[in-house]
């Protein structure tokens, strides 16, 4: 006969905590549970508009989920090969992670109630109230815009940072950075409430998205130090060339086209048919970009200089992202153009400064953010709303509309540029005093593929310098 032991062996450390997390985490969602039930989580009996207008921002949030791999492409092949699958899984993580950490605790945060023009108050777990069709759409949408802000970062800090400390970051800003900020300009908070013009406005998130992912890249950048190699010992930089030039063009074609979900999908109204101004600024905006950036540079250097020419494409999508449906075809282009100036200035002025962004994230998404928001409030053209096609009218300074837009959009730049590298600064920094953050010389020079994750990109072509 099976005897009882008569000592029970004790439950290992990591098993106790884990049951101790999942029992809490069990008994808060009952607890929430029993909150107010969704309006409704059915859909069902809907309106043909409704269908129509769901339909609508679905697939253009699926064009902007289809960034993702555009963003991949680009940065990895503006890096180096050794560093492929580490790009490639940060890129896929941050998705991953922040649909996670935005489901469970951002989207409250960005619209939830509103708490003094600060926060949101409500919609945790998306439970309760939050159940319900509507807002379950509204989430989705304003979480791929997180997944955008969250990977824009992986490329300033690209083949130097340890792949948990870049996770940790993830999570910081889906929950924190993107939402709070994005709470003070969509969900009601303080920015969109200035008496100024309509108060801070940034149509499809030049600011929001761009300038936050642009902001905390330099933070991180700073706090990292640039790659062995990069500067002289007179501090002159120096080329790292990419492994394939190919793969950030396609990165590049890819963003353009999920641009066109991006911007016009963020009337949130199908029956809005200003999408086609929309949409023709976007690409008018990303030709003069991709225009300006090129011939700046055979001017400098004597080449036509493809990689200038990519990120010339998405400095100009970036900057017409906030005012693209509050402006004319003529100023989309002028508005590219300079972004395209600014992209390249903003390169060689950071590489000055002992700052080294291998794919130039902070000048494309930062500087032509900033540059962005601030294009609303001079060319406005007073012929369309606030995301409805009602007065009043967004109208900026060369339409006469004075310079209360203006004001509202350059208290938003400041308020962005801080909060974003601010906070981003704050993070990387702690990160670093608690773990450290970038990896050792050894694993830098071997590349982070092997010892990040064992996995190379090209295992048939792996040297030891590669």
């Amino acid at each position: 006969m099976y005897k009882l032991p008569t000592k029970v062996p004790a439950m290992p450390g990591w098993l106790m905590r884990a049951s101790m997390i999942s029992l809490f985490t069990v008994t808060l969602l009952m607890v929430m549970r029993s909150t107010v039930l969704a309006a409704d989580p059915t859909g069902v009996g809907g309106t043909t508009d409704t269908a129509v207008n769901y339909v609508w921002i679905l697939v253009c949030a699926f064009l902007v989920m289809f960034m993702q791999p555009g963003f991949a492409l680009l940065e990895a092949g503006f890096c180096r090969s050794k560093n492929v699958t580490n790009l490639m899984t940060k890129n896929l993580m941050d998705l991953a992670i922040g649909s996670l950490a935005f489901f469970l605790v951002g989207y409250a945060i960005m619209m939830g109630a509103d708490w003094h023009g600060l926060w949101g108050t409500s919609g945790w777990f998306m439970i309760g109230e939050f159940y319900d069709v509507d807002t379950y759409l509204n989430m989705f949408w304003m979480l791929v815009f997180c997944a955008t802000a969250a990977t824009i970062v992986s490329g300033a800090v690209a083949e130097r940072i340890k792949f948990k400390a870049y996770i940790i970051y993830t999570i910081a800003i889906s929950i924190v950075i993107y939402p709070v900020y994005g709470h003070w300009i969509w969900g009601g908070g303080w920015l969109s409430q200035l008496p100024f013009g309509m108060g801070a406005l940034d149509f499809a998130g030049s600011g929001a998205v761009h300038a936050i992912g642009g902001f905390v890249g330099l933070a991180g950048a700073m706090v990292l130090g640039p790659r062995f190699g990069k500067f002289t010992k007179n501090g002159k930089a120096r080329a790292i060339p990419g492994h394939s030039i190919a793969l950030a063009a396609l990165g590049c074609f890819i963003l353009w086209f999920g641009w066109f979900g991006f911007n016009p999908g963020s009337t949130l109204d199908a029956h809005h048919t200003r999408i086609a101004v929309i949409a023709v600024n976007t690409n008018m905006a990303a030709a003069a970009g991709a225009l300006a950036a090129i011939a700046l540079a055979k001017v400098k250097t004597q080449k036509w200089d493809l990689g200038m020419a990519i990120n010339g494409a998405i400095a100009g999508l970036v900057a017409i992202t906030a005012s693209c449906a509050w402006v004319e075809g003529w100023a989309a282009i002028v508005i590219g153009l300079i972004a395209g100036v600014l992209m390249y200035a903003s390169v060689k002025f950071l590489e000055a400064k002992g700052i080294d962004d291998p794919v130039g994230a902070v000048s494309v998404h930062g500087t032509c953010g900033l540059w962005g928001l601030l294009s609303v409030g001079l060319f406005a053209d007073g012929t369309y709303g606030n995301y409805a096609i009602e007065t009043p009218f967004a109208t900026g300074l060369f339409y006469g509309g004075g310079g209360e837009q203006l004001l509202a959009q350059v208290i938003s730049i400041v308020v962005v540029a801080a909060w974003a590298f601010g906070m981003g600064y704050l993070l990387f920094k702690a990160l670093d005093k608690i773990m450290g953050i970038r990896v050792s010389p050894q694993v830098e020079i071997q590349g982070l593929d092997i010892s990040e994750h064992g996995t190379p990109a090209y295992p048939e072509f792996i040297t030891k310098d590669s």
